[in-house]
C-alpha cells in the first residue's frame, strides 16, 4: 500500500507514573513541581538508596484476571497504561478491525527482577526452580506482546529498544505505521520498571546517579548549576495515534497532532551524548523539516533534562543555538525522576496535555542555572502559556535521539495558524 499523505492525531492517551496512576492526578502531580523521589526499602543499604517508584495502585488488581501471574511489573503497568489510552481515545478492541491495529512499546531493559529471582532460585535450588515462565516475563517485548493480546491487535506489534528513547522512538515508529497506510490505529508508549539493587547498583557505579541521599527530594534538578545525576524512577505511558481524518470521520477527539518526528544517532561513545549535540540537532531538524515549521515558530519544548552534567549542558547549547526566540522549557524528570525507556512517553503526553491546558509544568529544584545556560525555564510555578507548537526531547545511551513535534488542536479542528496541517488533514 503507497504512502498516505495524512495528518496524525493524538486521540488518547494512558499513564501510571511515580507521580500518579492517571492523567488528571499525574497532571496535577507535574504542575505542583514538587519531586515525588523517596528511600525504598528494597535499595537499603545501597550507596544510593531512593527512587521514584510507583504508588498508590495495585496493579494486580488493576490488570485484574488470572493472567496478571504470567507478567512483570513493566508489562502490567503497560497494559494499565494501554487500557486507558484506549478507553480516553473512545474506541474498543471488540469493534475495531484488529488486523489494522499495531502496538509498538518501547523498553529498555525488561523483567530484570524477574531473571534475579530466578537466578537466586537457580543458586539455592537447582534448575527444577527456574519458573518455566522466566523467559516470557523477562523478554522486552512482553509488553508488546500481552497488550497486543489483550486489545486483539493483529497489526505489527513491536519493541523498539532505544535505552532511554524508547518510548518515543515507539511514537515515531507508529507515526511511520499510520502515513504509510499500514495500519489505522496504532498503540504507541513506553514501560520501564528495573528499581532493583543490581540496576541501581550499575547506575550509580558509573557515576549516573544522584549521591543526595540526605534529601531524596531535592535530588533531580535538571538545568541546575549543582546538579549532580539522574534519580532513577519506573512508569508506563501510552498514546494512542490515528490519522486525522479517520479520527474526524468516527467522531473522534484529536487531543494534539504528532506533525513530525526526527530522530539522529551521536555514533560518539556508548553512554555519554556527543558534547557538540550533532545527533540531537539532527534529530531535531528532521522532526522541524516534517512538521513544516521554521525553528522560530516553536513555542515550548518539553526537554529530555536528566539532571546529569553531561545531557543537560548539551541540551542547553542544542536549544540555544536552535531556538534563540527563547522558548519556554520544562523538564518533567525533576519531578518524576527518569523512567528510562517509559520517559519519551511520558513527556508525550505531558506535551500534550501543555498544548491544551495552555499551561506548562515547572521543573522541580531548578533555583538557578549554571553561567552560560541561556534557557527560558519555567520553575516554582506553573505557567500560563497559550502554546501551539512544541517539542518533545528524548536521548538515550547508545547515542540516540528522538525529536516528536506536536501541534495544538482548537475545539473546531487545527489550529489556525497551520495551514499545511489543515491541508494534509
Amino acid at each position: 500500500m503507497g504512502r498516505v499523505d495524512m495528518g496524525v492525531a493524538v486521540t488518547g492517551v494512558g499513564l501510571v507514573t511515580p507521580a500518579g496512576a492517571d492523567e488528571h492526578t499525574f497532571w496535577a502531580g507535574l504542575c505542583a513541581g514538587v519531586s515525588v523521589a523517596r528511600r525504598c526499602e528494597e535499595l537499603a543499604g545501597l550507596p544510593v538508596d531512593f527512587a521514584c517508584p510507583v504508588d498508590g495502585i495495585d496493579l494486580d488488581e488493576a490488570v485484574g484476571g488470572r493472567s496478571a501471574w504470567r507478567m512483570a511489573r513493566f508489562v502490567k503497568m503497560a497494559l494499565v497504561a494501554a487500557r486507558q489510552a484506549v478507553a480516553d481515545a473512545g474506541l474498543s478492541p471488540e469493534r475495531w478491525d484488529g488486523d489494522r491495529v499495531a502496538v509498538v512499546l518501547g523498553v529498555g531493559v525488561g523483567g530484570v527482577s524477574v531473571l534475579v529471582d530466578n537466578l537466586r532460585k537457580l543458586d539455592g535450588g537447582g534448575s527444577e526452580a527456574v519458573s518455566p515462565l522466566l523467559v516470557p516475563m523477562m523478554m522486552p517485548n512482553a509488553a508488546a506482546g500481552e497488550v497486543a493480546i489483550a486489545l486483539r491487535a493483529h497489526g505489527p506489534s513491536l519493541a523498539p529498544a532505544t535505552a532511554c528513547a524508547s518510548g518515543a522512538t515507539a511514537i515515531a515508529v507508529a507515526r511511520d505505521l499510520l502515513t504509510s497506510g499500514r495500519c489505522d490505529v496504532v498503540v504507541a508508549g513506553g514501560a520501564e520498571s528495573v528499581l532493583t539493587p543490581l540496576v541501581v547498583s550499575a547506575f550509580a557505579g558509573m557515576g549516573a546517579l544522584s549521591l543526595r541521599t540526605g534529601d531524596p527530594a531535592g535530588a533531580s534538578r535538571p538545568f541546575a548549576a549543582d546538579r549532580d545525576g539522574f534519580v532513577i524512577g519506573e512508569g508506563a505511558a501510552v498514546l494512542v495515534l490515528e490519522r486525522t481524518l479517520d479520527a474526524r470521520a468516527r467522531g473522534g477527539r484529536a487531543r494534539a497532532l504528532l506533525t513530525g518526528a526526527g530522530a539522529g544517532t551521536d555514533a560518539h561513545h556508548p553512554t555519554a551524548p556527543d558534547p557538540e549535540g550533532a545527533g540531537a540537532r539532527r534529530a531535531v531538524e528532521v522532526a522541524l523539516h516534517e512538521a513544516g515549521w521554521a525553528a522560530h515558530e516553536v513555542d515550548h519544548i518539553n526537554a529530555h533534562g536528566t539532571s546529569t552534567p553531561l545531557n543537560d549542558a548539551m541540551e542547553t547549547a542544542l536549544i540555544s543555538g536552535l531556538f534563540p526566540h527563547r522558548p519556554s522549557v520544562t523538564a518533567p524528570k525533576g519531578v518524576l525522576g527518569h523512567t528510562l525507556a517509559a520517559a519519551g512517553a511520558i513527556d508525550a503526553v505531558a506535551t500534550v496535555l501543555t498544548l491544551e491546558h495552555g499551561l506548562v509544568p515547572p521543573i522541580a529544584n531548578l533555583d538557578s542555572l549554571p553561567d552560560g545556560f541561556d534557557l527560558d525555564c519555567v520553575v516554582k510555578e506553573p505557567r500560563t502559556q497559550h502554546v501551539e507548537r512544541a517539542l518533545s526531547h528524548s536521548f538515550g545511551f547508545g547515542g540516540h535521539n528522538v525529536a516528536l513535534a506536536f501541534q495544538r488542536v482548537d475545539a473546531d479542528g487545527p489550529s489556525k495558524r497551520a495551514p499545511g496541517v489543515l491541508a494534509a488533514g
